[in-house]
C-alpha cells in the first residue's frame, strides 16, 4: 500500500520576475484542482481503510502508514460530489493540515506544475460563496483552469480535531 508515485514536473508559465509556486494537480470528478506542493507529504496507492463508526460520511476511516495511523478523507464526499468506486488511478494524497497528517482520496494525481503568481486569479464572487472556506483562487493555464485549494481549510477545526482524536485513539 505504500507505493509512492511521483508526478512529472512541468512549467505552467515561463514568465520570470514574478513569484512562482509549485502545485500538485489532481482530478476530482471532471475538475482539476491544485494544492501547494509544500503541503503534500507523499502520494500512495489506495489500500485497505479501517472504517470507524459514527463519523461523518466523508471521513472514510484510518490507515496505518509506516506505523503512523492517519485519518482518510474522501474529498469527493467532502465537496458534496457523488461517491465513485476506486479505480486504478485513485490515490491517497498524504497532506499536512495545520500540523496534522491526513490522507485525502482523489480520483487521480496529474502532475506537478510550476506556476507564476500572475496566473492566479481570485475566485469569482458566485463561486467563492460556494466554497470560500477552502477555495484560494483559479489558476489560468494555457487551455484550462485549475481550482487552487487551501488544504488547511478542507476540514473545519472541529472536524480536524475529531479526525486527529480518531488517529490518536487507534495508535
Amino acid at each position: 500500500m505504500s507505493t509512492t508515485t511521483r508526478p512529472s514536473v512541468r512549467d505552467g508559465n515561463r514568465a520570470e520576475g514574478s513569484g512562482t509556486m509549485q502545485l500538485v494537480s489532481f482530478r476530482l470528478a471532471r475538475e482539476e484542482y491544485g494544492i501547494e506542493i509544500t503541503k503534500v507529504q507523499e502520494i500512495i496507492l489506495m489500500g485497505e481503510i479501517t472504517r470507524i463508526p459514527q463519523t461523518p460520511s466523508f471521513i472514510k476511516g484510518l490507515i496505518n502508514l509506516r506505523s503512523t495511523v492517519i485519518p482518510i478523507v474522501d474529498l469527493r464526499l467532502r465537496f458534496g460530489l457523488p461517491h465513485e468506486d476506486a479505480t486504478d488511478e485513485t490515490r491517497i494524497m498524504v497532506v499536512n493540515v495545520e500540523g496534522r497528517t491526513i490522507g485525502i482520496i482523489v480520483d487521480a494525481v496529474s502532475e506537478v506544475l510550476r506556476i507564476s503568481q500572475n496566473n492566479i486569479a481570485p475566485p469569482p464572487p458566485t463561486v467563492a460563496a460556494l466554497g470560500k472556506e477552502y477555495l484560494t483562487g483559479l489558476v489560468k493555464l494555457e487551455n484550462r483552469l485549475l481550482i487552487l485549494l487551501n488544504i488547511d481549510r478542507i476540514l473545519s477545526l472541529d472536524e480536524s480535531r475529531a479526525a486527529e482524536q480518531l488517529a490518536v485513539a487507534a495508535q
